[in-house]
Parts: structure tokens; C-alpha cells; sequence
């Protein structure tokens, strides 16, 4: 039997912790991570795990998810005490044969919930694993210069995209699919998981407006890294706004279309227009 804290998963997961903490990006108890544990891991920690525990609403239905189990941040909890106190910070949770109801297996030990946002997590998760079952991490952060530029720019999918793609010549390459946009609404219900959803169906990224970026990933350091991407082309686009309105040159349409054909990705001409 393994102990679930010295499992390869559940020790990157907590190493993702940490460094979104370090960035910045989880003031309090803001933002959350999931991960979709392998059936090969899990019988890994079987032994480590209890199956007592009360089935709870999930809040929607994710059939696509029946018997899976996840990692998951705790409601409430600091990322900056999840390394600290893992077992009171974080917990794995089993998933019915339904898709409808959860129950703790291991963690939050002191009491609690997972994140609130629980459905937007497994209704993504259960949107990617459909589109392509390699996919397993879904990452929640508030991420500072991305959140400021949903109070300047249009909250338009192709505004975000073009104008983050300019930033920096990887950008269109990391994330060829571009960014969606989630307009404000209450954070935590099934009804801004169902939008959030339906742009996962086209994006890897996707902004709630005023409150931050959900990324998802076949694992953590592709996940992190695409976070890490795209708020860092916020934050030049933001000193770029600050310097001048007037660009004085940027990466035009002609030369991303240039980029697809170099590294070989699809860039839809959607966000090449002509500004």
C-alpha cells in the first residue's frame, strides 16, 4: 500500500500549490485546482483511502465522470497552507456510478467541502475527457494583469485572443485555439459551469470577467505553464497600454499566418483581422 501524500500525482499537485501561491495568484482562499487521478494510481492508494463517507450533491450531473476519483482543493482553503497541511487543505473525492453525487475518500480532516466551484471543475473535466481523455487537470486562478483587462477590453473571445497573441510570438503557438470569455456572473453554480463548459468545447483557457482564468491540461506542468502564458502576455499588454495608445509596430495577421506554417499549428482566421 502507498500513502496518497507519496504518490508521484498527489506530490506535483501540491507542488502546483506552491507555485501558484508564489506567483501571486491566490490571495486568501481564491482560486482551486482538480486533478483526474489514473485507475492505475488510484489502485496505488487504495489502501490509503476510506469509502464511509456520505454521498453529497454535486450540484449537476457529469455521468462521463461515473467512478472516477479526484484530486481537489478544499472551500475556503489558503494554497498557501496546502504543503503545510496537505490532509487539511486538499482532498480526493469519488464520484458515483451516476455522475451525479460525490463522496470524500481521503482529507479535509478537519471538517469542510470541496472548492465551491466543483461543478465548473468536473463539467470541464468531463467536456475534455471527451474531446480527449489524456486530458486531467483543470486549474483556477486569479491571475492579476488578466483580470484588469476585463475592465478595458471588449469581453469578446477574438478581442482577448488577438490582443494576447500580439504579445508575444509563442503565444499563438501555445495556445493555438485562442481564449474564451465568460461575461460577469456568480461564481460557485451550475449556471456559469454550463458557459464556462461550452467554451471548453473550443479552448483551453477561459476568463470569467473581473475574477480570473481557468486552464486545462493532459497534466500539471502543461496546465501551469499555459496559466503562466497567458497572464504574463497580459502583463506586457498592460505596459504596452500604459506606455502609448499608439503601437508603433506588432505582429501583424500576415506574419501569424507565417507562424502557423512554421511550426505547424492551425491559427483560425476568426482572430486575424485586420485592425
Amino acid at each position: 500500500m502507498m500513502d496518497v501524500l507519496d504518490a508521484e500525482f498527489a506530490l506535483r499537485f501540491l507542488h502546483m500549490c506552491r507555485n501558484g501561491h508564489l506567483m501571486g495568484w491566490h490571495e486568501r482562499n481564491g482560486g482551486n485546482l482538480s486533478y483526474r487521478i489514473k485507475a492505475e494510481e488510484v489502485e496505488e492508494i487504495r489502501g490509503d483511502l476510506s469509502f464511509d463517507g456520505e454521498w453529497k450533491p454535486i450540484g449537476t450531473s457529469v455521468p462521463a465522470l461515473a467512478n472516477e476519483f479526484f484530486m481537489v482543493t478544499g472551500s475556503g482553503k489558503y494554497f498557501a497552507n496546502v504543503l503545510l497541511n496537505p490532509k487539511d487543505s486538499v482532498c480526493i473525492l469519488e464520484i458515483d456510478d451516476q455522475g451525479e453525487n460525490y463522496r470524500i475518500c481521503w482529507g479535509l480532516v478537519n471538517g469542510g467541502r470541496p472548492t465551491s466551484e466543483l461543478p465548473t471543475h468536473l463539467m470541464n473535466h468531463e467536456v475534455k475527457k471527451k474531446l480527449d481523455p489524456k486530458y486531467r487537470v483543470i486549474y483556477h486562478a486569479h491571475c492579476t494583469n488578466i483580470i484588469a483587462l476585463t475592465y478595458v477590453l471588449p469581453l469578446n473571445d477574438e478581442t482577448f485572443t488577438r490582443e494576447l497573441w500580439e504579445m508575444a510570438t509563442e503565444c499563438p503557438i501555445v495556445f493555438p485555439d485562442g481564449i474564451g470569455v465568460v461575461g460577469w456572473m456568480v461564481p460557485g453554480g451550475r449556471e456559469i459551469a454550463v458557459e464556462t463548459s461550452k467554451r471548453m468545447l473550443v479552448h483551453d483557457i477561459v476568463l470569467w470577467a473581473h475574477h480570473g482564468l481557468f486552464c486545462a491540461g493532459e497534466d500539471f506542468d502543461s496546465t501551469f505553464g499555459l496559466m503562466h502564458t497567458v497572464e504574463k502576455s497580459a502583463e506586457i499588454l498592460i505596459k504596452v497600454m500604459s506606455m502609448t495608445p499608439i503601437r508603433r509596430q506588432t505582429i501583424t495577421p500576415e506574419n501569424f499566418r507565417d507562424l502557423a506554417k512554421g511550426f505547424k499549428v492551425e491559427l483560425p482566421e476568426k482572430y486575424l483581422f485586420e485592425k
